[in-house]
């Protein structure tokens, strides 16, 4: 495992927009046109792509990459170890209008080790188990177990995988015994 206290410093590119007060770990990378907004929290030795927004309040854990052109919503969480592919999707407003006085956000949470395909698209309000997989493409509007690897519009389970992300089940219901120690 990567040592998150090396104390590397950040890397902000030059076009990239880090707002005053917001918190960015050691070793984080922040690339071409990001934009971090004030409030939010990035963790250590991450790797923030070009284009990507993290909007107010937002938390996100130490090593994880974020792909280009990809808004983390305030209401999503990422946990440590998270890959999110690029231009995948947060929601964070099960009706959303231009105009809703009453408009109160819906949270999501990714766990740890989880990865999340290229164009994924997940409606607000669920929780990504531990190293699940979402495929690219996959619309996620319910929650994903750990270790699921889940398929297609709207997602489905499709079998099961390790936590290096290797496909150890087809079996879309029973995960194999011991997964979580694989």
């Amino acid at each position: 495992m990567t040592d998150t206290n090396d104390r590397t410093p950040v890397f902000v590119h030059p076009t990239a927009d880090v707002e005053a007060g917001a918190q960015v770990g050691d070793g984080t990378k922040v690339w071409h046109l990001a934009h971090i907004r004030s409030t939010s929290r990035v963790g250590a030795r991450c790797v923030i792509g070009r284009n990507v927004y993290v909007d107010a309040e937002v938390t996100i854990g130490d090593l994880v990459k974020i792909q280009n052109n990809v808004s983390v919503y305030q209401g999503v969480t990422l946990e440590d170890e998270v890959f999110v592919g690029p231009c995948a999707v947060f929601t964070n407003d099960f009706r959303p209008r231009a105009q809703n006085p009453d408009w109160t956000i819906t949270e999501t949470v990714v766990r740890r080790g989880a990865s999340i395909g290229a164009n994924a698209t997940l409606v607000c309000g669920i929780e990504v188990g531990e190293y699940a997989m979402i495929a690219a493409g996959s619309v996620v509007t319910k929650d994903v177990k750990p270790y699921q690897l889940v398929v297609g519009n709207p997602a489905r389970p499709r079998g099961w995988v390790n936590a290096k992300g290797e496909v150890v089940s087809r079996d879309a219901e029973n995960p194999p015994p011991g997964l979580a120690r694989s």
